[in-house]
Formats: structure tokens, C-alpha cells, sequence
């Protein structure tokens, strides 16, 4: 597939004037202003952030009236529920705030997640009548809750209280409730509108805990929770999330959840390094597959006990989980595959493909990774009794909620955003769904849309060590508007070029005069069918620090490479 190159423009006087007030280097100036970071209190922040580096909690909409309540709450040990999303994010909300409420004594702290698979995401009437029942006081909702005008109208209506904690856009109405806490209000005052909504429960414990007059410490040590979230939640990882994710991972390390540190040594093993992608990929689709597969309680179980026995078993249990989960995903890929080459959707501007028996659990997953290979706006939907429910993923330039807008007349329910959706049709409606949104992508032109790979700056080879290597490591850690820092190499001559795993990756020594350059390419396989030893190219790619046998060694990891012409 054809990709666009794109160096990023900056201003080389600015660059300077940069590296010489920060004593930094050049290059680590370049990837600065490439970030938008220029200022020196905000480089500072970036670098060296501290705890000192957080916003003001009363800054945020209604914080005094929940802090009001929550202090009244205490103070009475009144019956509280948790009601959170089955996601990282809500789990992780769920558990700092339970935690949190248990140190200061409260002995009736539930929690409730509705089921992915039956109830769907956010508040429903038939879990606040059950909540009801169960004799709780007051609500407090995380991760969910900003758009729950009638559900919480009606949790009122029994006599139940709530507060409101989430990070999702509001709707022009906001609920009628004690307090609404949610930083991306259009009244709010508060300086980073990015949080997850783990970040705005720990906004709420820092609050509370100003207001009761306890040490930060009190607040501060489930900051290893809040990363997780956080960083699981793809928010974007600059300003405070920066703060709580750089901060987060040095206390990940060290944890003293007893769960999390077994779920991190059972899948990353002792000693291991801690980073943004050890939670990427050795936690969060653990924690996920619990919701995805209808076991939402075990995640918030993990992070609550206190009991290695049953920490190590449900780690176990999560590991299971997963397993299940990639096979889910596994089978529901290769048929989606089958289908797109045996109906050669793949000359299409769209890929729409329902199923029966789809797991709409894990449909999402596998919609991500067929846009990923062929590039299209795809929609994968799983029907059961003449009812389809899915997700879509976008390519950027079509905006595929927009798009569902305009056909809603076809579906019975949507939402999402431009990249992601989550939609449900009638199975008898599926074709005609499917046909009129290849018409809306034909018209938008989305076959002359081709991936774009920003690049941050070309270098030299000469320059390639393992000092730039580990001064990158500054800038971790990586995520939304902080991506690996991406390098042109141009002119390198082919060493050896082979391919790994059934083909699958490529391994790469490259050449220039007495300098040799090890790269890998991971699912860049086919490439060793349109390259020769001796070939000159120029490759784009991240500088990472290979270790092996306790040596270090610089290795490029490819993103795309093609014949020099220079």
C-alpha cells in the first residue's frame, strides 16, 4: 500500500533558542517543538514533572458541591454505590475511589457494572430499581453518566441521590444532580479539558482530601491505578495525564496492589522494564477481556484483595479470559478476511460484512485491524435473532458518524465519534445499510485517501548511538499527542535482508560506508519480495534500544522504506 511521507516544518531559530535556554540537544529541541512544547515552564513540566504540577480540583465544575456531600457521606458512613463502565477506565475508576473511601472508614461502599453484553454501556433504569432495592443512599457514577438525563431523573424519582463523575462530551443538557463533575463542560473553568475519567475521580480524592485536611500521600498512592486508566484509555498523554502517567509508571514498579502486581509479573515477568506499553499490551487486554467476554466483576476483584491466593487465581483467571478472547478474535478475522477476498471487497471504499453469531464483545477489535490492513472505512456487524449489533472504525478524511447520521433512517441505534462507531440494524435492513454507505464513501472519494507517516526529522547515520537512543527516553511515555518520535534515513545500502516468522516480519542489516544499522519491520514481511541485497533505500522508522545478552544495541523499527532516488 502506497503511504505518504510527511516531515514535519519547524522553525530552526525557535529550535535553537530552545536547546540553548533548556541545555538540551538539538534533536530533542526538534521533537519538542514538533509537540508544541516551547515554553519553559511547559518543557520543564514535560521532562521533569512533579506532583507540584497539578491543576487546582476545585477548578472543575461542581467540585465543592460533591466534595460537600461526599464529606457529609463520611461523616454519616452512609450506603454508597460505585457505578462505573466495564472498561480499564471504569475499573480502574471504580477501584481508586472504592479504595480511597474505605481508608477513610466507610464500611458500605458497593459497586455496579452493567453488562456489556446485555445492559451496554453507561446508566439503565433496571440496575438504579435494583440498586434501589439493595437500600444504597447515593450514587456516584465514573467513567459514565454526563448523558443519563432520564436514568438519573428516575434514580431521584426512588429517592436516591447522585453525583456525577465522567469525561465524555455532555449534550446541551447536563443531569439534574448533586454535582456534575466533568472537566469538558462548557461552563468549565478548568485548565486540561484530556482526562480520563479515572483522572477526574482522582481530581474528586484530591479534593476530599484537601477539604479533610489529609497528607497527599492519601491521594497519591493509587496513582499506579490512575495510570493504568489513563494510559489504557488512549486520552491524550500531555499536561496532567503526562503528570499522572510519568509519575504513575515509576509507582507501577513498585506497586503495592497486590493484584497488579500479579497480573505484571505473571505476563511481563520480574523485574521487567515498566513503560506505557507494558500497560498497553501486558494489561489492559486483560482487564478488557473480562468486559468483553461478560466477567466484569474479576477485574475490580484483582485490584481490590488483598489475598495472594486469590490475587494469583484471578490473574489466572484473566489470563484465561484473554485467550478466549484472541480466539474469538482470531476465528472472526479469518472469516472477515474470506469474505472480503472471496467478494473482492477490497476494491470497494467501504467494508461492511455482518455475520451471525459475531461476539459483538470482540467485533470492534477485529473491525480496527481489517481498516488497519486495507486501509477502508469497515463495519463488521454480528446478528442474532434478526438483530445485528457491531462496531466501525474510519480512515482519516471520513467521518464515519457523520456518515451514519445521514442513514440513520436504516439503523436502530448508533453513537461514537468520526474514527469509532457502535451501531445496531435490523438484519433485514443490513443491505440496504450496507449499500448506502458504499454510495456516501464513493461521493466522499475515500479511495484517493492514503495513510500519512509524519515524520519527525531526518538524520544521519553518524548521529545514530546509544546516548540519542537513551535521550529519548525522555520523552516517554509515549501516546495520543506524544507519538515515538519517527526518522527518515535516506541512501543506506541493503546488507541482508530476510524474513521472520513465516514471513510475516522483516529483518534488516543496512549499510552506510563503515556503519552498519540492524532494522526490523514488523508485518512488513512482503517487503523482502521487492528488495535486493545491494539495493540503496531510504527507510523511515523509531530508534529503540535493542538488548541481548546484556548488550545494548541500536536497532530502527521500521514503519515503511522505499528505492533511493538521491
Amino acid at each position: 500500500m502506497n503511504k505518504k511521507w510527511e516531515i514535519c516544518e519547524y522553525d530552526l531559530a525557535l529550535v535553537n533558542k530552545i536547546a540553548q535556554e533548556n541545555s538540551i540537544s538539538e534533536l530533542m529541541a526538534t521533537l519538542l517543538v514538533n509537540r508544541e512544547i516551547t515554553t519553559k515552564k511547559d518543557i520543564e513540566i514535560f521532562l521533569n514533572p512533579t506532583r507540584n504540577d497539578f491543576h487546582d480540583p476545585y477548578l472543575m465544575p461542581d467540585m465543592r458541591q460533591a466534595v460537600d456531600r461526599m464529606e457529609k457521606a463520611i461523616q454519616a458512613n452512609e450506603k454508597i454505590i460505585i457505578y462505573g463502565d466495564y472498561d480499564v477506565d471504569g475499573v480502574t475508576s471504580i477501584t481508586v475511589l472504592k479504595k480511597f473511601l474505605h481508608d477513610r472508614g466507610m464500611t458500605n461502599i458497593g459497586y455496579y457494572i452493567p453488562k456489556r453484553l446485555d445492559e451496554g454501556y453507561g446508566l439503565n433504569k433496571e440496575a438504579i430499581e435494583k440498586i434501589h432495592e439493595q437500600g444504597y443512599q447515593l450514587i456516584i457514577t465514573v467513567d459514565c453518566g454526563i448523558t443519563g438525563m432520564a436514568e438519573i431523573e428516575h434514580a431521584y424519582s426512588l429517592g436516591m441521590e447522585v453525583i456525577v463523575t465522567d469525561h465524555h462530551e455532555p449534550l446541551d443538557e447536563i443531569p439534574k444532580a448533586v454535582a456534575v463533575i466533568d472537566c469538558k463542560r462548557k461552563d468549565s473553568q478548568y485548565p486540561f479539558k484530556g482526562l480520563a475519567g479515572v483522572g477526574v475521580v482522582f481530581k474528586l480524592t484530591q479534593a476530599i482530601s484537601q477539604r479533610l485536611g489529609l497528607e497527599e500521600k492519601e491521594y497519591l498512592k493509587y496513582l499506579d491505578i490512575v495510570c493504568v486508566g489513563t494510559i489504557s484509555d488512549i486520552v491524550p498523554l500531555v499536561d496532567e495525564n503526562r503528570v499522572i502517567s510519568k509519575l504513575g509508571l515509576k509507582l507501577i514498579a513498585q506497586t503495592k496492589c497486590l493484584g497488579l502486581k500479579c497480573l505484571l509479573e505473571a505476563n511481563c515477568g520480574k523485574n521487567s522494564i515498566i513503560n506505557a506499553n507494558t500497560v498497553s499490551f501486558g494489561i489492559a487486554p486483560r482487564i478488557n477481556a473480562c468486559g468483553r467476554i461478560g466477567f466484569e466483576q474479576e477485574a475490580v476483584k484483582l485490584f481490590m484483595t488483598q489475598n495472594l491466593v486469590e490475587a494469583s487465581s484471578t490473574t489466572e483467571k484473566l489470563n484465561q479470559y484473554n485467550k478466549t478472547r484472541q480466539e474469538i478474535e482470531k476465528n472472526i478475522f479469518e472469516e472477515a478476511k474470506e469474505i472480503i477476498e472471496k467478494n473482492q471487497m477490497q476494491n470497494n471504499n467501504t467494508i461492511v460484512i455482518g455475520k451471525e453469531g459475531w461476539h459483538h464483545g470482540v467485533i470492534g477489535i477485529v473491525a480496527s485491524k481489517i481498516t488497519e490492513i486495507y486501509f477502508k472505512p469497515t463495519i463488521l456487524i454480528g446478528f442474532e435473532n434478526g438483530i445485528g449489533k457491531g462496531s466501525g472504525r474510519s480512515v482519516p478524511g471520513f467521518d464515519l458518524h457523520e456518515a451514519l447520521h445521514s442513514l440513520g433512517g436504516y439503523l436502530e441505534k448508533y453513537g461514537g465519534h468520526e474514527m469509532a462507531v457502535g451501531v445496531t440494524v435490523k438484519q433485514d435492513n443490513f443491505s440496504q445499510f450496507a449499500e448506502k454507505l458504499e454510495q456516501r464513501a464513493k461521493q466522499a472519494h475515500t479511495e484517493q485517501i492514503i495513510p500519512v507517516i509524519s515524520i519527525d526529522k531526518e538524520i544521519f547515520p553518524k548521529e545514530l548511538n546509544l546516548q540519542v537512543a537513551e535521550n529519548l527516553l525522555e520523552l516517554e511515555p509515549y501516546g495520543t499527542s506524544n507519538k515515538v518520535p519517527i526518522f527518515l534515513i535516506k541512501n543506506l545500502k541493503i546488507d541482508s535482508i530476510r524474513t521472520l516468522v513465516e514471513g510475516k516480519h522483516l529483518k534488516l542489516t543496512l549499510q552506510d560506508g563503515t556503519n552498519l544499522i540492524n532494522a526490523i519491520g514488523f508485518n512488513l514481511g512482503n517487503y523482502a519480495n521487492e528488495f535486493l541485497l545491494g539495493d540503496k533505500v531510504d527507510i523511515i522508522g523509531m530508534i529503540e534500544i535493542n538488548v541481548f545478552n546484556n548488550i545494548k544495541n541500536i536497532q530502527i523499527n521500521l514503519k515503511d522504506m522505499r528505492k533511493s532516488y538521491s
